[in-house]
């Protein structure tokens, strides 16, 4: 298991971000793209235009909306020069202005002055900040990187883990042939977006790749098509494969319900032992109908438990 540290620039935000276009286009303070966002939040600058800076929050992303966008064009050029002086004179990160409203030319002259970069957006306000802390968000999630398989069974993310040899690609690959969609093999990127979902996805560099022992490296949409893939999948079952274990007492009932912590979040678990003659894709395939009934509130084991209190009751009643 391996964290790693999320870092984005500004320069990402030029152009196509890859699953999110924020159709946004740089104006001015060009040579500073390059700078590092540290800070995964936004700011509303009008009260700092108006003059008050005991709160500017200068190492966010200033968003101008039509307010602010207002305000400033109702300035004179002297209380320019003296606004956008005191502005920046701090080490602001970038400025974007949204509903296709452009600053004027002295704000743009600070901002190449200073390599502050400024973009203008055509999307409104309230839907690009929603759309931009949506990527913030995710950009700068906690993330994990897990020696395990992440396939698509049924709709359920199912995260297939275990001991190296124990069957975890093989396994993935008769799932996959028997239609479910392959996620990604041996590195599982997963990021933690809220307190309660983990998103899985592969290494860019290993995207759609598997590893075959006997066969080498193949690739997923290659062989199988492209409806066979998908680039991420939300966790919602952990299963470990091991090697069958003679002395060890294997859950028969499943009257309780284990977790498995990842980054903090505790994920439905479950032990599959491993040994010749077991059908493992189908289990697998099982399991995930089951926990698919599980969500919609349908417990097998627990409805037959109760069942079985019930009958047992009734009979000592009638004595």
């Amino acid at each position: 298991m391996e964290e790693c540290e999320a870092k984005i620039f500004i320069a990402d935000f030029l152009g196509d971000t890859g699953r999110i276009d924020l159709k946004i286009r740089l104006v001015a303070g060009e040579k500073g793209v390059n700078k590092l966002i540290t800070v995964p939040d936004i700011n509303r600058p009008g009260l700092t235009l108006a003059g008050f800076y005991d709160f500017f929050a200068f190492d966010r992303i200033q968003i101008f909306g039509l307010g602010e966008t207002a305000f400033m064009r109702q300035m004179s050029d002297e209380q320019k020069e003296k606004t956008y002086g005191r502005f920046f004179s701090y080490d602001v990160l970038c400025c974007i202005f949204t509903h296709e409203e452009s600053p004027d030319r002295v704000f743009m002259e600070y901002a190449n002055r200073n390599n502050v970069p400024v973009f203008v957006t055509s999307k409104g306000t309230t839907r690009f900040i929603s759309t931009l802390m949506h990527l913030l968000d995710e950009a700068f999630a906690p993330t994990v990187t897990l020696h395990s398989t992440l396939v698509d069974v049924y709709g359920i993310g199912v995260l297939l883990m275990g001991k190296s040899g124990v069957g975890k690609s093989e396994c993935a690959l008769e799932l996959i042939e028997r239609g479910h969609r392959f996620v990604a093999d041996d590195m599982v990127v997963v990021k933690r977006i809220d307190e309660s979902l983990l998103m899985g996805g592969g290494n860019p560099l290993l995207l759609h790749y598997m590893e075959i022992r006997g066969i080498g490296i193949i690739n997923i949409k290659d062989i199988f098509g492209i409806r066979s893939v998908r680039n991420r999948k939300r966790i919602e079952l952990a299963v470990m494969l091991e090697e069958w274990d003679s002395t060890k007492i294997y859950d028969r009932l499943g009257l309780e319900e284990s977790m498995h912590k990842i980054l903090d979040i505790d994920v439905p678990f479950i032990t599959i032992p491993v040994r010749p003659g077991r059908n493992i894709p189908i289990i697998v395939e099982t399991a995930a109908l089951n926990q698919r009934l599980k969500k919609l509130g349908t417990h097998s084991a627990r409805e037959l438990d109760e069942s079985l209190k019930n009958l047992i009751g009734s009979g000592k009643s009638e004595k």
